[in-house]
């Protein structure tokens, strides 16, 4: 009987350790025979794996250790495959654009519906605007785990920024609607101490900020007290201008706002085309080519859009019903800075005959113009939408660095939040307003105006007064017949005039009997 070669564990991890310099031909003998284990018949000391040994397969003739190694290199290959691949830098600068472009055109038709709709939804617009821009900025530097146990945080700033549009929209907005629907006893308490109503609603706001400081966190609740009402002037009073603009024309909410898109439109136009010097440093691609071109083709733009504009009263007449639309239209009399003027070209003789009536103008060019006043205040807008406008965009730059965040939202898939996109409408917005009630406004009273004076500002007696006045002058300009000042001097009967009538009335009878 042959008995089986002993081999040392130490041999065996010999074996193992120097399998990658030795191979199983070197390890033949002379006699062209295998390993003695192999010659005498013996099996090799490797085991079937588990798997080989249920399927009856061929026996693994490499050491263990090997095979363990080449299943955990199959495992981490088959995972590999298996891991979805990232997309590339390419694919998603592509699908970046898809969004931002599927997106931008969603604004526009939100643009142009709702102007095309009416005024009232581009005032829901607007409100919308407002408060998801106040929402971003409040957001950004809040602190979630002190906000979670100062309960009240995030309550003052919704309150603060109710009572600040209460104060801003409530005097105009309860003025046009009483005129329109004549609710008064609903809606003139509100009007008329509209002020103070709005000034105690601050201090109770004031008072529950006081009360709701907690100690450990008056550094956090002071900056949160102190950004909401930089928020508030920032967004809300100045999106308040732009509302105003609304009730004006809708030329004044939609010139400026078409101003600021087509300066950032064709800033960058300008600015991949011929820019080379940087502009700004909180704004690295920023180029004062792509800002100077920029300047010059709204300019263009803005006289051309001008000149269409004016033809529409939709466009021009300042807001008399809420139910108008691009199709029912506006009636009014147009504000005379669209009414074209004739202009004489300033023409200069010539230096060397001041006496003569020659001059250096050619002949064949006209010697005046004719052109709407408009015409050169949307020079003034233009020059401010491309020179001083940009500076809102500029300044929620630097914020958003301060924060070190790329955008205050995302409430805009593809382009950020809603104050990424308003940054410079706001600003915008306010220039518009100012400029126009400078400039532009003409001031007549309001039929809902004189009334409104009428009922807080004068006694019962003086209304009947101002009647009377009315009617006699209608009759005089052949509006009314003359009957009417008789009608109202037998029917219009004052109560306090009344009573002191039949007061004396009753003092003669009684004297008299």
């Amino acid at each position: 009987m042959t008995k089986k070669p002993t081999v040392s564990f130490q041999n065996r991890e010999r074996r193992m350790s120097n399998s990658s310099a030795t191979s199983p031909i070197a390890n033949m003998n002379g006699s062209g025979n295998k390993s003695p284990m192999r010659a005498n018949g013996a099996k090799s000391p490797t085991r079937q794996s588990g798997k080989q040994q249920e399927k009856g397969g061929r026996p693994d003739t490499t050491p263990s250790g090997w095979a363990t190694e080449n299943e955990e290199d199959e495992k981490s290959s088959s995972k590999a495959v298996e891991k979805p691949t990232e997309p590339s830098a390419y694919e998603k600068k592509k699908q970046t654009f898809i969004t931002r472009a599927i997106w931008t055109f969603v604004m526009i038709a939100i643009f142009f519906g709702s102007m095309f709709a009416g005024h009232i939804y581009v005032i829901i617009i607007v409100t919308a605007v407002q408060i998801i821009s106040f929402k971003e900025v409040i957001a950004i530097s809040n602190v979630p785990s002190r906000a979670r146990s100062l309960r009240f945080t995030k309550t003052l700033n919704w309150y603060f920024l109710g009572t600040t549009m209460y104060f801003l929209y409530g005097e105009s907005v309860i003025y046009y609607f009483k005129h329109i629907v004549l609710i008064d006893r609903v809606l003139l308490p509100f009007a008329t101490h509209h002020r103070f109503i709005s000034f105690m609603l601050y201090v109770i706001g004031f008072v529950f900020f006081v009360g709701s400081l907690q100690k450990g966190h008056y550094r956090f609740q002071f900056t949160q007290f102190a950004w909401t009402h930089m928020a508030l002037y920032l967004i809300v009073v100045q999106a308040h201008f732009i509302m105003n603009n609304i009730f004006e024309g809708m030329i004044w909410f939609f010139l400026p706002v078409s101003l600021v898109i087509t300066n950032d439109i064709f800033a960058y136009v300008c600015g991949i085309t011929f820019g080379r010097t940087q502009l700004i440093e909180i704004s690295p691609k920023k180029t004062v080519e792509g800002f100077l071109g920029a300047w010059v083709c709204t300019i263009i733009l803005g006289f051309g859009l001008t000149n269409l504009l004016m033809r529409s009263k939709y466009f021009i007449c300042p807001v008399n019903d809420l139910g108008a639309n691009i199709f029912t239209g506006l009636e009014c009399e147009p504000n005379p800075v669209f009414i074209p003027q004739h202009y004489s070209l300033p023409i200069m003789p010539l230096p060397t005959d001041p006496s003569s009536s020659a001059s250096w103008w050619p002949a064949a060019l006209p010697t005046s113009l004719t052109i709407s006043p408009m015409q050169f205040h949307i020079l003034a807008m233009s020059t401010f939408a491309s020179l001083i406008a940009p500076f809102g965009g500029f300044f929620a730059s630097g914020l958003k660095r301060t924060f070190n965040i790329k955008d205050f939202g995302d409430s805009i898939p593809g382009h950020g939040g809603m104050t990424d996109r308003m940054d410079c409408q706001f600003i915008m917005g306010f220039f518009a307003f100012m400029y126009y009630q400078s400039f532009i406004a003409v001031y007549k009273s309001s039929v809902g105006g004189v009334i409104e004076m009428a009922i807080t500002g004068l006694s019962a007696e003086e209304q009947a007064e101002v009647v009377r006045g009315l009617a006699k002058h209608l009759v005089n300009q052949g509006v009314v017949g003359g009957r009417v000042t008789e009608w109202l001097g037998e029917n219009l009967v004052v109560g306090g005039g009344g009573a002191a009538a039949a007061a004396a009335a009753a003092t003669g009878a009684v004297g008299g009997g």
